[in-house]
């Protein structure tokens, strides 16, 4: 019998990050299934073009409300066939696909912290020290860089004093206007891109970013800044009536990251929320059991919302967070 000769097109953004996402998913799909050549096709996106506009606002000025803006000309590949598997990093793919595309898996999860990347001269002394107490590492009255609003949302609510301003570019450009300019005193970036990035090493220590000495990373502990719904997941995207790519998705998929974005993202949808909606959730799994914990920002500012549960499935686990904010 001959060999398959059919390859298996990936589609993936074009930024660093991107790129060592899909080199990834491409390892995985080789060593899974050794006979099928593995292509990659680059896509430049809304959000990759627009870096002129707050990131929240680039829907808006393209009209594109209902995509996300980093995945609307990747699922315009993947619905035309260009494209067999969409790699996306899973927080910035909504909740809410069209019927005609699925997530088929995510690989295994990285860490999900953010990480305070602050300046050598703008640090504390004493920084071991106050690790615990992350955002007050910072000095009275900084500016912190984010183009995230549930980040700029909980620095806001822990630390009233600071100024929170528009960050746009990948994790490089970002970096280097920290440590080049005198524009922002900190910024917050996820741990799981400056790890694959090689910016930072896994593990709990402060440390320097390599190659920028000048720049220091502290993590930011998940259960007091929550992250995003997905955050540190790659996800697989595939054409819903394609049951082949999806095979393929689902055979390099890790089970656990599944049942912890299946309910982060679940409860997403239950609150209408979107890639841009000010929510921080945090899961954890230990045995069969799903822990889930979530912040719910009000646009207008304010004491966010609280909740937490605890299950094995993870959609009714969803629902029972849904219904325990207060």
């Amino acid at each position: 019998m001959s060999k398959p000769t059919t390859p298996i097109i990936v589609g993936t953004r074009g930024s660093e990050l991107a790129l060592v996402q899909a080199a990834s998913t491409e390892a995985a799909l080789a060593a899974a299934f050794p006979d099928r050549e593995i292509i990659r096709k680059v896509i430049t996106t809304t959000g990759d073009r627009r870096t002129d506009v707050p990131l929240s606002e680039v829907a808006k000025s393209e009209g594109t409300f209902d995509k996300g803006v980093f995945i609307k000309e990747i699922e315009e590949a993947l619905a035309a066939g260009e494209i067999d598997i969409a790699v996306h990093s899973l927080k910035d793919l909504p909740t809410k696909l069209e019927p005609c595309f699925t997530l088929a898996a995510v690989l295994e999860r990285a860490p999900i912290r953010d990480v305070l990347i602050i300046r050598r001269d703008n640090a504390l002394t004493n920084l071991a020290e106050n690790l615990a107490d992350h955002i007050n590492a910072l000095p009275a009255n900084s500016i912190v860089g984010t183009g995230s609003v549930r980040r700029a949302k909980q620095v806001e609510w822990l630390r009233s004093d600071i100024v929170v301003t528009d960050l746009r570019g990948n994790v490089p450009t970002r970096l280097r206007k920290l440590a080049e300019t005198d524009t922002y005193d900190a910024i917050i970036l996820a741990e799981a891109g400056l790890i694959r990035l090689g910016h930072i090493t896994a593990g709990d220590a402060i440390e320097e970013i390599a190659g920028m000495p000048q720049l220091i990373a502290i993590r930011l502990a998940e259960n007091d800044f929550f992250p995003a719904a997905g955050q540190g997941a790659i996800g697989l995207q595939v054409r819903t009536d394609d049951a082949t790519n999806r095979s393929f998705a689902e055979a390099i998929g890790h089970r656990e990251s599944w049942l912890r974005i299946t309910a982060e993202r679940e409860f997403l949808r239950l609150l209408d929320g979107g890639c841009h909606t000010p929510v921080g959730v945090y899961s954890s799994i230990c045995g069969d059991i799903i822990s889930i914990k979530a912040r719910v920002f009000p646009d207008a500012g304010g004491h966010p919302k609280s909740g937490e549960a605890h299950g094995t499935d993870p959609i009714n686990l969803a629902l029972e967070l849904f219904k325990s904010l207060s």
